[in-house]
This record gives structure tokens, C-alpha cells and sequence, in this order.
């Protein structure tokens, strides 16, 4: 091989973790990972696409900001709670009691006393307080495994009463009649798909009703010749009434005043209510169970809420953001219109400084997570051209935009003022990204005799 084979001028790995911006990331992030960073970047050395006098560098600069995978991403899509971004993002008094709890804690111990104490009593305590009907509370760690404690303690081996109705499928073909069905009990479907009544529900109750289930569609509207039963006149049958409400608000809201809340859904009868705590109520994953005292003692008691339990974390930020300031999806839910317009024009025009053909227009923004399905809600956003948005998501600091009408839409709605700034610098870098990547396609072009054609 010639003196000048790249493979041959690759810097060894110790002399590179011998830097000490690399010494210090091992101790951060782990030398393995800063290892694998290493090696990737020595490949880039050996194919000749980085000379070796930067190889240090590169790597300082392509390591992660984390020992995760999970990157923070900017939710510009106008989705307020996104699924696929991890739904709600927590408050800052959240995260702080997050970390506070991260290392040992008083979890199950009574420091008074140094005896045993109750798991998650301090979030109970605020759920409870939140929702002035609940008598009780259990918290678990999903939505879904909220529904499976009730079934599998309530109705193993009995009916549950439903409407064809609301045996719904939820995101990634989750199905919730296969849910119910998977913990031993029974489905008694009543009424039609569009259509059922209260005497559907009376006749179908027996010695063999474990309770009678009612869904929020979450996620669908049905409308025309259709009917539904109210919480308050199924709790007149003589069976408990379990209402799954799914999106988490716990109180009514101007802005979504159609959305089923668990206080107003207690008030009305209902035995027990499930609902998921990382939807708008803004706070971590979690399946909560608020209502009847005598209910709640028989799931908790049940062998499966031990698998079910949720960690110290997860207690923490619960209790936090239920009793701390607004979080941000309650932040982003009542956001001023008028105000996110004059971001809109302020952004709009620093990038139109840079060059950059952004506007100001107005936008629709949507609560998601299977919230207030049907429910625009007023916002603005910049507009830039479509090729930003792969850009975008995939630059240092990931932006997810929307595509509407073949235009890359910056929604401001669920984002706070601050971001502003973030996203000028991330607009801008997408721009020289994009920059970069048509003068590479020239130059390579150019080297093979032929003409880039628009």
C-alpha cells in the first residue's frame, strides 16, 4: 500500500479517547458508546470522505447529548399531544420532581414513624384532590392496563355490557373488545352500531353482569341517526357503571366542551372511571382509576395491580404536575390566537432576513392523542416551502412540521415562546443543509460531464 492509503493515516482509537473532550464524554456518556462514535467516524477517514486532521473534532461534535437513542424532538405539527413524539410534555415542576426522585427516596416509608408506608400515597392524595367526586384513586401504568385491572377483578369469568357502538379500535390496531376478552371475561353487546338504549342495557343485565362499560370513542365521531346513554341514566341500573374516558381531562373545559371529563362522569354515577394520565392532563404515562372506595380497595388488593404498579418516577411527576403550575398542554390548550399570530409574523420576518421565503398564515391546530376528536382549534404557523420539512427532521436539533397543501407548516400552538428562537436556528441550518446538498449534487454532476436539471 502507498504512504497515502487513508486506512494508514486513521488516528488510533486510544491517542483520539486520550483528547480531553473525549476523556470527559467517556465519563459522561460511557466509553463504549464513545467508542462507537469513534469508529464510525475512522470509517469516514478510510472511504476518504474526512481528512484525518479532523477526526477528533468530528467525533466531539457527533456525539450525543445523552447515553439514550431518545432524541428531543420540536413539535411544530400543530398535534398538541402527539403519540409518536411521546404525547405530553411534562411541566418544568414535573421534570424537577422527576430528578429529585431519581435516586433513593421515601417511596414505601413513613419517615415519622420508620415503618412502612403507603406506595404513591402522595399522588393519590392530589388525584383526589383534583377531582372533587373521586373518593379513590389508583394509579397504574397505562390507559389500557387501567381497563384490565377493572375487567380482570370485576368480570374474570363474567359479563361485561357494552355497546356495538363503542367496541372501538384505537392507534396501531389495538382493539379494545380483544383487551377485554383477554382477561376472562365476557362481552354482552347491546344496540346497534349507531344506535342504542336504555332498555338494551336493562335487558342485557343479569346474575352473570360483572358491570356495564361505557367508551368514549376517543378517537371517531359518528354522526346522524344515531343514539347514546348517558353515564347518569345507566347508573340507575343495578350494576356498577365503569366509564372509560381515555384522554384524561379531569375537569371540564371551555375549550373542548364536548370532551367527557371524570369529575363530571363521576358526579353523574358512574362506579369507576378510567382515564390516561400523559393526554391532557399533561402529565406522565399512566392509567388512573378514580371512584368508588370499596371498587378501588378490590383492584388494588388484586394480584395484577402488582404488575401494573407505576415506578417512584412516574409518582413523582404525576403528583407534580397535578399539583405545580399549568402544564404545557394546558399552556398550549388555552394559548392566546392573536399572540401566536404575532410570533408567526415575528419568526416569519427574522427568516425572511435570511433569505429565507418564510410567511406568516393562519393554521388549524388539533388536540390528538384520541382528545376532542372533530375539534380545530385556532393557531398560527410560518409557512415555508415542502423540501424544509425533511430537513428539518432530520437536522441536529429535529423539527417535526406539518404538510398541508404541499407547504411546510411551523404550528405554534404547542410550542412555547421560547422555542421562537430554536426554530430560527433550526430553519436556518435546514437552509445551508439544503444549500450544501444542491452544490454537492453540481459539483458531482459537474466531475461526471453532465448539467443538474431543475
Amino acid at each position: 500500500m502507498g504512504g497515502d492509503d487513508p486506512r494508514r493515516q486513521v488516528p488510533r482509537t486510544d491517542d483520539m479517547l486520550a483528547d480531553p473532550r473525549l476523556a470527559e464524554a467517556c465519563s459522561r456518556l460511557g466509553r463504549p458508546l464513545v467508542k462507537q462514535v469513534i469508529a464510525g467516524v475512522q470509517e469516514l477517514v478510510r472511504t476518504g470522505t474526512l481528512p484525518p486532521g479532523d477526526v477528533v473534532e468530528e467525533s466531539a461534535r457527533a456525539l450525543p447529548a445523552t447515553a439514550a437513542t431518545l432524541r428531543p424532538v420540536v413539535n411544530a405539527t400543530g398535534v398538541l399531544v402527539h403519540t409518536n413524539l411521546g404525547r405530553a410534555p411534562l411541566s418544568t415542576a414535573a421534570v424537577t420532581a422527576l430528578i429529585a426522585a431519581s435516586g433513593t427516596t421515601d417511596l414505601e416509608l413513613d419517615l415519622a414513624t420508620g415503618r412502612r408506608g403507603r406506595r404513591g400515597k402522595g399522588a393519590v392524595d392530589a388525584l383526589c384532590a383534583a377531582v372533587a367526586a373521586a373518593q379513590a384513586a389508583l394509579i397504574v401504568n397505562n390507559g389500557a392496563a387501567a381497563l384490565v385491572l377493572v375487567a380482570t377483578a370485576l368480570a374474570q369469568g363474567k359479563e361485561i355490557i357494552v355497546a356495538r357502538g363503542e367496541l372501538v379500535e384505537i392507534g396501531d390496531g389495538f382493539r379494545i373488545p380483544d383487551l377485554l376478552v383477554s382477561t376472562g371475561a365476557r362481552l354482552r353487546e347491546v344496540g346497534t352500531t349507531n344506535r342504542v338504549a336504555f332498555e338494551d342495557y336493562a335487558a342485557a343485565v343479569g346474575p352473570d353482569t360483572g358491570f356495564v362499560l361505557k367508551v368514549h370513542p376517543s378517537n371517531f365521531v359518528v354522526r346522524g341517526f344515531t343514539s347514546s346513554v348517558e353515564v347518569r341514566r345507566l347508573s340507575a341500573l343495578a350494576v356498577p357503571v365503569v366509564a372509560d374516558v381515555g384522554s384524561g381531562l379531569l375537569v371540564p373545559h371551555p375549550a373542548i366542551p364536548d370532551e367527557p371529563d371524570v369529575q363530571s362522569t363521576l358526579a353523574a354515577g358512574a362506579a369507576l372511571v378510567t382515564a390516561s394520565g400523559d393526554k391532557l392532563l399533561g402529565g406522565p404515562q399512566s392509567g388512573l382509576i378514580l371512584g368508588s372506595p370499596e371498587l378501588v380497595e378490590i383492584l388494588r388488593r388484586h394480584p395484577l395491580a402488582r404488575a401494573l404498579r407505576v415506578d417512584k418516577l412516574t409518582l413523582a411527576a404525576l403528583e407534580a404536575t397535578l399539583r405545580g403550575p399549568r402544564p404545557p398542554v394546558s399552556q398550549a390548550l388555552e394559548a392566546d390566537t392573536d399572540r401566536l399570530r404575532e410570533r408567526a409574523r415575528r419568526l416569519a420576518a427574522r427568516l425572511q432576513d435570511r433569505g429565507i421565503p418564510a410567511s406568516a398564515v393562519d393554521s388549524a391546530a388539533r388536540v390528538g392523542g384520541g382528545g376532542a376528536p372533530g375539534v380545530s382549534l385556532a393557531s398560527a404557523a410560518v409557512s415555508l416551502p415542502s423540501a424544509y420539512a425533511a430537513a428539518l427532521r432530520t437536522g441536529q436539533q429535529p423539527v417535526l412540521a406539518r404538510i398541508e397543501r404541499d407547504r411546510c407548516l411551523l404550528d405554534l400552538r404547542a410550542l412555547d415562546p421560547q422555542t421562537d428562537d430554536v426554530l430560527h436556528v433550526a430553519v436556518t441550518a435546514a437552509q445551508l443543509s439544503m444549500a450544501a446538498a444542491v452544490e454537492g449534487e453540481a459539483a458531482t454532476l459537474n466531475q461526471a460531464g453532465l448539467t443538474r436539471r431543475d
